[in-house]
């Protein structure tokens, strides 16, 4: 009991996201859960802030001062940036505590490349001492509760803010996977450009990202689709701030494309799953986990195309750090489904 009290380190799971990134601490449960944001004062070349206070500042920075996401569709665009995020993240889960630096599980897309897979590896060992990879569908499921490791068959679809990821899984490993770049972020970018299009209004990310979530949907409701929001930004013609009603229904034609592109994909995985799997789909249903399953009517609309029952998970946004919480408290079950080895060995010996 005493040694539980005082390990030498904890062992932490990391949902690292494109729009959030969530930790989770041996014994402790999830512990974080900030934006992927990190300002940088660049007169000084210190980072200012990371998560919540930094996020703050998107938009709204002077010149001497800028607020980036490291992480773009799924992927480390500014290595500095994610380094220095992961270490205050780590840091700040972990209140500091621990001899020996910790084990970490790090969900990442299934689609990235190895020299991506190497970068997140890297950015993970300035703060532990082994670095473990785990493919968001497999710990998405792992979280949803989906009997993963049994031989019968399941499909996730992970729609996140950088990448959705579709996979069919079965005795613990992918049969099927499909990453595409097409998410929550493109979601919140075609409701910009929309704006610009049809009412010469030119709004902030996090304005974007608010439309998305007050009076976003995806598929047709007579009732919701007379929702109006008052939404205020730069007025293209006149140089003048100005506010206008945005309508429900209208917004949902400017977010089709997108989720055209989720369902597609969706489609595309289910035509390429073997026939005893596909039985098993038919017969679960579809599960989908990520922020992007909030979106008001996507499971119907995957439904409606599919004519497969689609159900959302249970705290869709935490599915992939609690299946990383799992692996690691069942570590001797589950290590299988982590990535390759040899990233395991070479970070042990550094």
């Amino acid at each position: 009991m005493l040694f539980r009290r005082f390990q030498l380190s904890r062992d932490i799971g990391i949902d690292l996201g494109t729009a959030n990134t969530l930790i989770y601490v041996s014994g402790k449960g999830i512990v974080l859960q900030e934006p992927s944001v990190v300002a940088l004062d660049l007169e000084r070349g210190v980072t200012m802030a990371v998560g919540d206070e930094a996020k703050l500042m998107l938009g709204r920075t002077p010149g001497n001062i800028r607020a980036v996401r490291p992480l773009r569709d799924g992927v480390i665009a500014d290595f500095d940036a994610a380094e220095q995020m992961l270490t205050t993240f780590i840091q700040k889960g972990n209140e500091g505590r621990g001899i020996v630096a910790p084990r970490l599980v790090v969900g990442i897309p299934s689609g990235v490349t190895g020299v991506e897979r190497r970068a997140v590896r890297e950015a993970g060992l300035a703060g532990a001492r082994e670095v473990h990879l785990i493919d968001e569908p497999v710990a998405a499921a792992i979280g949803a509760g989906l009997p993963v490791t049994e031989p019968v068959g399941t499909m996730i679809v992970d729609i996140g803010g950088g990448t959705t990821e579709v996979a069919v899984l079965s005795l613990g490993g992918t049969v099927l996977s499909e990453s595409v770049r097409v998410a929550g972020d493109e979601i919140s970018d075609s409701i910009g450009v929309y704006l610009k299009k049809v009412h010469n209004l030119v709004v902030g990310e996090r304005t974007a990202e608010e439309i998305k979530i007050r009076i976003g949907s995806a598929f047709h409701d007579e009732e919701f689709d007379q929702t109006v929001m008052d939404v205020r930004g730069l007025h293209l013609l006149s140089g003048l701030p100005r506010t206008i009603q945005l309508q429900a229904g209208d917004l949902r034609e400017a977010i089709s494309e997108p989720l055209n592109v989720i369902v597609e994909a969706v489609k595309r995985t289910l035509e390429r799953t073997p026939p005893e799997l596909a039985a098993d789909i038919v017969d679960r249903g579809i599960m989908l986990a990520g922020g992007g399953a909030l979106v008001r009517g996507i499971s119907d609309l995957i439904s409606h195309e599919t004519g497969i029952f689609t159900h959302i998970a249970e705290e869709p946004l935490l599915c992939v750090v609690k299946g990383c919480g799992q692996v690691l408290d069942d570590y001797k079950r589950l290590q299988r489904v982590l990535d390759t080895p040899e990233f395991v060995r070479s970070a042990a010996a550094l």
